[in-house]
């Protein structure tokens, strides 16, 4: 694959793959929707409305025409908001030249439809080869040049493997996988349980409670991900276990710091968009239709909702049946 790059959303996330990509060679073009941020990030070089402090590199070239940005581009990598993955997908879907690829590397799951990411991309995209970016990575880690490792995933292993020669650098590794669907289960749940560990952070229960937290969540995730058709072996790697670790032990995590914000009873409305909220409602509907056993994902998009608090949802946890640890596999 060439060096031609459109990274389309230039939130944190966008931005420090793109500058990261531009500053070890690649041809790189990064796409925002709003004209005077994306002039201010081309006069500054930098980008403070997301990462704060941050030279990005000066390969780096700045648009907020859509379709103009994505021209000639080998790979274009999706770093929109879950939620909007799929409109900017459909915009684009028409303009992309026949061998383009079509990168997701955002977390969720569609509230309107029930769809990862990579179906999104399979139904809008069903002529391109379309794959997942995702794993342990803060973007200010990534934005600073620091090393970070993640898994790409396709279809077919060939071409989530030349993905990965194309996107790794010395700063950042790419691993290979033929499971999207785990990949993108994965990044998505993740963000839920994120959340929880947050509101036990922030509300100071220990870190006992923490580890127990992120432990029974991944049993949890395993449980959902692996009844929705995921590999197990996906899960435990960087995209499931090293993903949901990283999120359940930093501020430096949107969904942990929401939740550390709900923990502390703080005032939500200045918190940034944490794609765990927004996950949290099809999540449980998914798990709730399909008869799986997800109670942190319950709770969490209960205390969401506002049905119950947070003292509530610790006592209906605390006080569920007695179970064996075993995480037992779908048949």
């Amino acid at each position: 694959m060439s060096n031609k790059i459109t990274v389309l959303g230039s939130g944190a996330w966008g931005t420090a793959l793109a500058s990261n990509q531009a500053a070890n060679g690649k041809t790189v073009t990064l796409w925002g929707r709003d004209p005077a941020q994306m002039q201010l990030m081309r006069e500054s070089g930098r980008n403070d409305k997301y990462l704060s402090g941050v030279q990005l590199s000066t390969n780096l070239t700045f648009s907020d025409a859509l379709l103009e940005s994505i021209s000639g581009a080998d790979i274009i990598l999706l770093v929109t908001p879950a939620q909007t993955l799929a409109d900017t997908a459909q915009k684009i879907a028409s303009s992309i030249g026949s061998g383009t690829v079509i990168i997701s590397c955002a977390k969720g799951i569609d509230q309107n439809t029930g769809e990862t990411m990579g179906q999104i991309l399979h139904r809008i995209f069903p002529n391109h080869q379309v794959a997942t970016l995702s794993g342990p990575s803060f973007a200010i880690d990534v934005a600073s040049n620091l090393p970070t490792a993640v898994t790409i995933a396709a279809d077919e292993t060939k071409t989530a493997l030349a993905l990965c020669a194309a996107l790794s650098n010395k700063n950042l590794r790419c691993y290979a996988s033929n499971d999207q669907l785990g990949v993108d289960y994965g990044g998505a749940l993740k963000n839920v349980l994120a959340i929880a560990a947050g509101i036990v952070h922030g509300r100071s229960l220990g870190a006992s409670a923490l580890a127990a937290l992120t432990t029974r969540g991944f049993a949890e995730l395993q449980r959902v991900a692996l009844a929705l058709g995921a590999q197990a072996e996906t899960l435990s790697g960087l995209s499931g276990f090293g993903d949901l670790v990283l999120t359940c032990s930093s501020e430096k995590s949107r969904n942990f710091a929401y939740g550390a914000a709900i923990g502390r009873g703080e005032d939500l409305t200045h918190m940034k968009l944490a794609e765990g909220v927004k996950t949290a409602q099809i999540a449980a509907s998914i798990a709730q239709n399909n008869n799986i056993d997800a109670p942190l994902i319950f709770a969490v998009n209960e205390l969401l909702s506002g049905s119950i608090n947070v003292d509530e949802a610790i006592a209906q946890l605390m006080a569920r049946p007695l179970k064996s640890e075993a995480v037992i596999k779908p048949a």
